[in-house]
């Protein structure tokens, strides 16, 4: 009687159970620290950056991310060093989504100068290609490099090129 129940119960313990699921941790939140080379920016030199970024994976290897830069870029005009603020929206495709993930990519940025004599802003547009890796479950390492066409009115298009590195946590 007693190995009947037993089985009864562990009878209904399989039929009751949910299908096992793999555990995939779909959004990230990160630093990173970079270089900005503002090449035909008549106003702006090259900078460091501090960033902070964001992902959610959406799904067949497509994130939406998100990077807000500040920069603190030298001012040719007024001689002095200026801040600036870049924050970006875009996606981009892993092709890999082990614990090595190249990625394609395209950003949709904006960029806002506080200058003494007059801020300045641009929108811009930009490919970008990286490789995360990782190093636990939930802590990667990446690097990054982007290519970003501003636009401004009264101006021409500005480029600039951007090589980054960071880490990020993926819950």
């Amino acid at each position: 009687m007693r190995s009947l129940l037993l089985s009864l119960a562990l009878l209904a313990a399989l039929f009751a159970a949910a299908p096992a699921h793999a555990q995939f941790a779909n959004r990230s939140l990160g630093l990173s620290a970079g270089y900005m080379n503002f090449n035909n920016t008549q106003s702006l030199s090259e900078t460091f950056f501090i960033g902070f970024d964001a992902s959610l994976y959406i799904e067949s290897g497509f994130e939406v991310v998100s990077l807000t830069k500040l920069t603190f870029p030298y001012d040719p005009i007024s001689g002095q060093r200026v801040v600036g603020i870049a924050p970006s929206l875009g996606v981009r495709y892993l092709f890999l989504e082990e614990s090595i993930r190249p990625y394609l990519g395209a950003d949709l940025s904006y960029l806002h100068v506080f200058k003494p004599a007059g801020d300045s802003n641009y929108v811009g547009l930009g490919p970008n290609a990286g490789l995360d890796f990782f190093v636990s479950d939930s802590i990667s390492l990446g690097v990054r490099a982007q290519y970003n066409f501003y636009l401004a009115l009264n101006e021409r298009v500005q480029t600039s090129l951007i090589l980054s590195g960071g880490t990020a946590v993926h819950f």
